[in-house]
């Protein structure tokens, strides 16, 4: 039998703009330090995010939430921060910010395979039930 493994996560979230605090989620961050796992993916929902901001510059944006996947991925194509153990970079993502590019609270979970948790949570939490898909 394959034991569980604890992991960490939080939910990469979009707020056009701040002085309003509406956000859409876009990604998901996990860590699994039991089997060296730390990824991230991002799915950006362009129609939702214009309905929040007509003026966002979605290939910033991009370009911007890109470096997430980077600094998860680590070395020295991810400048100083990628050089950082695993775990600090974990943590360096997680870190409360006030731009427009935030994270959810940390949460933990267990699991046997990170990689299908990630996208388990990716289904549930970024992207939009079926129905409501256009």
């Amino acid at each position: 039998m394959t034991a569980d493994h604890t992991y960490d996560y939080a939910i990469i979230r979009v707020v056009p703009r701040v002085e309003r605090g509406e956000l859409i989620n876009v990604g998901v961050i996990l860590s699994c330090p039991a089997l060296d796992f730390l990824g991230a993916r991002i799915e950006l929902d362009e129609r939702r995010l214009r309905a929040l901001d007509e003026s966002l510059d979605i290939p910033a944006l991009r370009a911007h939430l890109a470096t997430i996947p980077a600094v998860c991925e680590g070395g020295a194509g991810a400048g100083p921060i990628g050089e950082l153990p695993q775990r600090s970079r974990f943590h360096w993502l997680v870190s409360p910010r006030s731009t427009m590019i935030q994270v959810s609270p940390v949460h933990t979970g267990r699991t046997v395979n990170p990689a299908a948790a990630l996208e388990r949570l990716l289904e549930t939490m970024v992207r939009q039930p079926p129905a409501s898909r256009p």
